[in-house]
């Protein structure tokens, strides 16, 4: 241990100086926090992700699990921060030149590490979202929502994945929000205030991929800005029929889930250009998805499905993607359908586009229809 320094049992916090980028970071920590909960920290500071961040102190590599106390670090220490390159948010790592505040003509340029003052880790990360309008929460091992969060006020986007959160309740109508991300957490269906999440009315995408969710609610269709809705990898049985009223909705991806029945409140989603139902418990597809005219890409695969809407290809003009691999529809079926000829054309039209850039190699239809 650094001589003067010591940690004792009772010590609420301690200074951690975290040297990154020609810059030092000086931390205000308990000691009792383990190094994960140091580098969640850093993040927002630092720009690094948390699986991106080496934390090396006195020539050892500290440990995620382990305490800061555990880890021989106490007031004063200095920890230098390595980052895996591509592990980082925004504009990348935060890099010395960076400037936040002016330099005076006087001559006065920054303090040194050692004169400047202890950053209170909580201020400055709200500071950080203010400026930003984004609250980066991804991977901080968190089991809840921080209060701060909703003290913000707003956010253009709020990133909750890959955590632990079971609960999730929203304060009604007094927090904004475009982009919410709670992606590969712990969500189930009596653990979300739905109504809290109905009153954005801004949120323009919504995505809930990776969570136990078996039933999404009405309140669904009171988001009526929505234009990304992506619930891949639940435990979900169908959709709610209110999904109708989503008329902007561009982007629905509900692929590997347990999806039986589609509801024919599809087709008033007129807005809608993409939808992956892959990996579900299709059997059929209601004809109003003939009325979705702006839908370019539908991916059907895995799926025990054995025939189309006989609108599609006549009625969805723009569609160019279709995917139907490992699904019961032959290339025969698909000559049957009225405007099959238009859609092909489209299809091989598309397909040499990407020969003509090199993007792929053939040019044959290879979108899981049987050509027997």
């Amino acid at each position: 241990m650094e001589s003067g320094s010591s940690t004792g049992a009772g010590e609420a916090t301690i200074t951690i100086n975290v040297k990154f980028s020609g810059r030092s970071f000086p931390i205000l920590i308990s000691p009792d926090s383990t190094i994960k909960e140091l580098k969640s920290l850093l993040q927002p500071l630092t720009n690094v992700l948390p699986r991106g961040q080496k934390l090396i102190s006195k020539g050892k590599l500290l440990v995620d699990e382990m305490t800061i106390r555990a880890s021989e670090v106490t007031n004063g220490s200095k920890i230098m921060l390595m980052a895996s390159q591509g592990l980082h948010q925004g504009d990348g790592p935060v890099l010395k030149q960076a400037q936040t505040r002016p330099v005076s003509r006087a001559g006065n340029a920054y303090k040194s590490a050692k004169e400047s003052k202890p950053i209170d880790a909580d201020k400055s990360r709200q500071d950080r979202w203010k400026a930003t309008g984004v609250i980066a929460l991804s991977e901080c091992n968190l089991q809840a929502i921080p209060e701060e969060v909703w003290a913000s006020g707003s956010a253009r986007v709020l990133d909750l994945s890959n955590n632990a959160i079971e609960e999730v309740s929203f304060p009604v109508g007094s927090f904004h929000v475009q982009t919410l991300l709670l992606n590969a957490n712990k969500i189930t269906d009596g653990s979300i205030r739905w109504e809290g999440m109905a009153s954005m009315r801004d949120l323009t995408l919504l995505s809930l991929n990776q969570n136990q969710l078996t039933t999404l609610p009405s309140a669904l269709g009171e988001l009526t800005s929505l234009k990304q809705l992506c619930v891949a990898n639940n435990k979900l049985t169908g959709l709610p029929n209110e999904i109708g009223l989503l008329r902007q909705l561009e982007v629905l991806k509900v692929n590997s889930n347990r999806i039986t029945e589609i509801p024919a409140s599809i087709g008033d989603c007129s807005a809608l250009i993409e939808v992956d139902l892959t990996a579900n418990f299709l059997s059929e597809l209601p004809d109003t998805f003939g009325n979705l005219h702006n839908l370019k890409s539908l991916r059907l695969g895995n799926n025990g499905l054995k025939s189309l809407p006989s609108t599609l290809f006549k009625m969805c003009l723009q569609l160019t993607t279709l995917d139907l691999h490992n699904t019961e529809i032959t290339t025969d079926i698909l000559r049957q359908i009225e405007g099959w000829e238009s859609f092909d054309e489209r299809r091989q039209s598309k397909h040499q586009k990407q020969l003509d850039f090199r993007v792929i190699h053939s040019a044959d239809f290879d979108e899981g229809a049987d050509k027997k």
